[in-house]
């Protein structure tokens, strides 16, 4: 394991953006929008200004700022107008339900908040319920009683704080699928190191343009669409709607991006879509799949389809991105690949002992891209960060020739029938009928009081319940099979996009 030589005086703001104008290059373009573009010239300017303009409303140094945008141009300069002046980013969800915001404000205690012009009154409901004094700055229009950038005095130049390496920098938040999600500070030194890391482990290059499915809220995209592109002076495509697969398809075709920032239920989504047949996606290089374990068949239909490989990896918010992966030119299909240069990542019982191939246990990781701990919770922070090691709620195996393959989560596994029952294999399994496009499993507790598996599944054309526990009896030992087949529209989903298993439980 090598770390990155880092100095001790490092702001990110200054080494993923600072220091493309000062090689010179300002003209390239950094950002393509579907208005057009911005150089990365133009991008420092705009962060200039949000500098300055959270700098009026009074933010200081280490003090938070929530971050509530679609994906475009004021994203990216608040988010680094933030860094810029030494405070903390708390990127999340802008269209979270107004519970969800308030624990999001009250959690942060945020000196200012940055939210599009219609969801301002939202905010302003959130704000008031948390109690806390956040001052809210308004993109994308105007909202009475709130300023917008361009009402503030943004003249003159913004200097850059002298942030710590080991500074706090951005909060990012777990992915769990049930549950509140746990608040996880990372610091600069922890974005610089993976940024450096993974770029050189997948081979970003200058003249690669990225396009992201997940939104920049999301820590895996903030650094694949966002970190990663700026560090070698590539163009990041963003766009605010939602990524269906009629916007994926037309994007890819209008923008032409050579690198596809994906997750595995929406590859499956635009595998089963129309426009699947004739979409353009000649000008990928290669696609990255992280959130989700991609299972094998999901693969080959991409791979057979496009001709495109799928970098399959896994990432925590505590180590904030991808740490184990597969790599152009050497994927194996079903596995997450092996660990990025510069991380130790181990197999190992709940005693901390090392596994040997082949068995199942907690991952384990360790690297300079360690968050520090979890916001208010000494008691969790204290079951995860063990010394230099993070221990995460993924189960994995690793097999002979050193790839790790996943085998779901450990609050997910459960005893049926005294065996264990990991619902990644039962989804993977319907996943490979031709009806399904979309399963999910979880383990609910029977009229005995018993754990029996219970699966939901979206439907791509009629198939019946019987149908779908014959197809499963058929390829999974029994234990596995569903007690019950339950036909959703759509899934629930977190506020990562994964899905929501918490609410699955509730619907039965």
């Amino acid at each position: 394991m090598s770390a990155v030589e880092l100095p001790t005086q490092l702001n990110i703001d200054e080494r993923f953006l600072g220091a493309r104008i000062a090689e010179g290059q300002g003209d390239r373009e950094a950002l393509r929008l579907d208005t057009g573009s911005l150089t990365y010239g133009e991008v420092d300017d705009l962060v200039r200004r949000y500098g300055n303009a959270f700098r009026s409303l009074g933010v200081l140094p280490e003090q938070r700022v929530l971050v509530a945008l679609r994906d475009g141009a004021d994203y990216v300069g608040a988010l680094f107008g933030i860094l810029r002046i030494g405070a903390v980013a708390v990127m999340v969800n802008p269209d979270l339900p107004l519970e969800q915001m308030r624990s999001m404000v009250e959690r942060s205690r945020a000196a200012s908040a940055v939210v599009h012009a219609d969801r301002v009154g939202l905010m302003e409901e959130a704000v008031a319920a948390a109690g806390w004094p956040t001052r809210l700055l308004v993109a994308g229009g105007e909202a009475e009683g709130h300023p917008a950038l361009g009402d503030l005095d943004t003249s003159g130049p913004c200097e850059r704080f002298p942030t710590h390496r080991d500074d706090p920098a951005i909060w990012l938040f777990s992915g769990g699928t049930t549950g509140l999600p746990k608040a996880v500070p990372q610091t600069h030194r922890s974005f610089a190191n993976t940024t450096a890391l993974y770029t050189a482990a997948v081979g970003y290059r200058p003249d690669d343009v990225t396009m992201a499915v997940p939104k920049l809220y999301f820590g895996y995209a903030t650094g694949a669409n966002l970190f990663f592109p700026f560090s070698v002076g590539a163009t990041s495509v963003l766009f605010p709607e939602r990524p269906t697969p009629d916007v994926l398809c037309d994007k890819i075709e209008r923008h032409r991006p050579t690198i596809l920032v994906h997750v595995p239920s929406a590859i499956n989504q635009m595998l089963g879509h129309p426009k699947a047949d004739t979409a353009d996606l000649s000008s990928l290089r290669f696609v990255t799949s992280a959130g989700e374990a991609l299972p094998e068949s999901l693969y080959h239909a991409w791979k057979d389809r496009f001709g495109v490989e799928i970098l399959d990896g896994l990432g925590t918010a505590e180590m904030w991105h991808i740490f184990v992966t597969n790599v152009p030119g050497d994927v194996r299909p079903g596995t997450l690949g092996k660990p990025v240069p510069g991380f130790d990542v181990r197999v190992r019982d709940d005693e901390g002992n090392d596994l040997p191939d082949g068995e199942v246990g907690r991952l384990w990781v360790r690297g300079d891209s360690r968050g520090l701990g979890y916001w208010q919770d000494l008691d969790a922070t204290a079951e995860a960060f063990r010394g230099e090691w993070v221990v995460t709620g993924d189960l994995v195996s690793r097999d002979p020739d050193g790839y790790f393959v996943h085998r779901g989560r450990a609050d997910d596994a459960v005893k049926v029938k005294g065996k264990w029952f990991r619902p990644q294999e039962l989804e993977s399994c319907l996943l490979e009928h031709p009806s399904v496009a979309e399963a999910a499993a979880v383990p609910i507790e029977d009229e005995a009081g018993l754990l029996r598996p219970v699966a939901f599944v979206v439907a791509k054309e009629d198939v019946t319940e019987a149908e779908l526990k014959q197809f499963v009896l058929e390829r999974l030992e029994p234990y596995k099979h569903p007690r019950r087949v339950v036909f959703v529209d759509s899934m629930p989903l977190t506020h990562l996009g994964k899905i929501d298993r918490g609410a699955l439980r509730r619907l039965v």
